[in-house]
């Protein structure tokens, strides 16, 4: 798989509190984004894959309401992980 036990502990340990920090909305937001742009490139060789482009659809979804939920919680932490990820709304 793409994705390695190792490679999600990194995530939430560099966009997290710790590598254990699995439930944070910046681990979690940062992990969407991984999976996000690596369903971005599969479907840029693969067009007609239509349930990869659907997972990628739902996945943008689930980030957007994190980042919605970020913004009303406090929006330093908002600003901060759009900025490290270079997302832009």
């Amino acid at each position: 798989m793409y994705l390695t036990k190792e490679a999600k502990e990194e995530i939430f340990e560099k966009h997290g509190n710790s590598k254990n920090d699995t439930g944070s909305a910046e681990g979690q937001i940062a992990l969407f984004t991984y999976r996000i742009n690596h369903l971005t490139e599969h479907l840029k060789k693969n067009r007609k894959d239509f349930n990869t482009e659907r997972s990628l659809v739902k996945l943008v979804g689930k980030r957007r309401s994190l980042l919605d939920y970020l913004t009303k919680k406090d929006i330093t932490r908002y600003r901060a992980i759009v900025k490290e990820l270079g997302l832009r709304k």
